[in-house]
């Protein structure tokens, strides 16, 4: 199959892959938009992976103010260049992360984050609400597990699920932005302000 300039384009626009990685995606998957989208993403996953040790000390604050005036959020994201901080999908990314900030009201920014004490209560909380079900051991165990898989996907900002696309998680939306701008991301904290709260 004859890989068009407009399939080309059509597959840069949906995956952000650079021009040459998208002929080379389309040609090795016989013009299959699916597959070579696919090939593009994992592409990208195993590029944000190796960006990971890089330090990032340059970046943004970002900052959203909600309607009203009643609610605010700043977050530090960091990437690697002060190039890179000042293109427009950086910028997007900080923006997206302050609004998620405000409407999803997280507590932390990862998982690493929460602090002991806060798992050996949720735990007992669980353990406590599972003791009369009578369960197996194992079951009970996969329980909690699922259990706090939602407590973090509430509470931590790289689990939650994308304001704008809940079938994407802003971990996921971060990597993709390492990807496409080729340099290692962090966000580093947050703080959400609410009047009276």
């Amino acid at each position: 199959m004859e890989i068009t300039a407009q399939m080309v384009k059509e597959l840069r626009q949906q995956t952000g892959a650079g021009v040459l990685d998208c002929r080379k995606a389309l040609e090795a998957t016989g013009g299959d938009f699916n597959q070579a989208a696919e090939m593009l993403r994992a592409k990208g996953l195993a590029a944000a992976a190796k960006k990971a040790d890089r330090v990032a000390k340059e970046g943004l604050v970002g900052h959203y103010v909600h309607t009203g005036s009643k609610v605010a959020a700043l977050v530090e994201v960091n990437c690697e260049t002060d190039f890179v901080a000042r293109t427009e999908a950086f910028q997007t990314l900080c923006k997206d992360l302050a609004m998620q900030i405000v409407a999803a009201r997280p507590q932390w920014v990862r998982i690493e984050d929460v602090p002991a004490d806060v798992i050996v209560a949720e735990r007992q909380k669980y353990e406590a609400e599972i003791a009369g079900l009578n369960k197996p051991a194992e079951i009970a165990e996969k329980m909690i597990a699922g259990k706090f898989t939602k407590f973090y996907e509430e509470n931590c900002l790289l689990e939650q699920a994308f304001i704008r696309d809940e079938t994407v998680r802003i971990k996921d939306l971060i990597t993709a932005t390492i990807a496409k701008l080729g340099e290692n991301i962090v966000v580093r904290r947050f703080a959400r302000i609410e009047v009276g709260g």
